[in-house]
């Protein structure tokens, strides 16, 4: 039956098939105008975004460079405090209704010198008894910090099968500072002594990372940062509780030279410790 055959034969009808086709076009155009209009403005931003970087690269050849990298420098210590806010808030899983492309996890470097933990399972199965046969294992890597030096830890899993009922038998997965994180508890230690005792940003430790053949983000170390804050909260908190039960408080300020944004210099910042008495 062809196309022409089913339309309607009185005019009316005609006329209000058509105005309805018309209709639809109408919101189509409209919709591909918003479309090119928001792809126009991204292109836009972009375009703006990109004669900033290459005036502060010009900029950072001149005269000014060094009120141009201490203005760099700020706003780096300004991203990576707020990645740290937003992992400190929102360390859960991400929503399904809004899937995200997954991350590819980096291997660690094969010049690392790895120390193996082998966790045993049970000798028996625990549902009958009967004797166990191997079935494969499970290696997971964890980077781990020593004073000095740097090696990966493997956590080796070895899988049994039972010979009478099949069941697989196998140790329980070691805990983690953070839930599938790469860390280990003595290198988030590291990171959290030099940025808040050393007071040596995280973008610095990234680059000390790599020189050592370690590639991590900083917002890698971000992450780490607030997930680790979120691990002290409970010490926090009991250290408050302690503090403002006190019948005195006494405040100690110890100013700390920060970078000021756009003088390229140094100010004094005072950070106040309370303890009680």
């Amino acid at each position: 039956m062809s196309r022409d055959a089913a339309l309607p034969d009185d005019v009316e009808s005609l006329k209000a098939l058509l105005l309805a086709e018309r209709s639809r076009l109408l919101a189509t155009q409209q919709e591909h105008r918003a479309v090119r209009t928001q792809l126009l403005a991204e292109q836009l931003l972009n375009e703006k975004l990109r004669l900033q970087i290459a005036v502060l690269k010009r900029a950072r050849f001149g005269r000014s460079s060094e009120q141009i990298d201490a203005h760099i420098a700020q706003l780096e210590l300004t991203i990576e405090d707020l990645e740290s806010s937003v992992s400190e808030l929102a360390p859960g899983p991400k929503s399904p209704s809004a899937p995200r492309a997954k991350p590819i996890r980096k291997p660690l470097p094969e010049h690392l010198p790895r120390e193996q933990v082998v966790h045993a399972a049970a000798c028996a199965c625990p549902q009958c008894g009967g004797a166990l046969k191997s079935a494969g294992e499970d290696v997971a890597e964890m980077l781990e910090w020593v004073p000095g030096r740097y090696k990966v830890i493997r956590h080796v899993r070895p899988k049994f099968a039972c010979a009478a009922c099949d069941t697989l038998v196998q140790a329980p997965a070691p805990t983690r500072p953070i839930a599938r994180g790469l860390a280990g508890p003595g290198l988030l230690a590291h990171v959290l002594v030099s940025k808040y005792a050393d007071h040596l940003p995280l973008y610095r430790q990234s680059r000390i990372f790599a020189r050592d053949g370690v590639d991590l983000d900083r917002s890698t170390l971000a992450d780490w940062v607030g997930a680790a804050a979120q691990l002290c909260s409970p010490l926090i908190d009991a250290l408050e509780r302690y503090v403002l039960s006190g019948a005195k408080l006494h405040a100690d300020d110890t100013p700390i030279p920060v970078l000021a944004p756009g003088t390229g210099k140094n100010e004094g910042r005072a950070t106040m410790d309370l303890c009680a008495r």
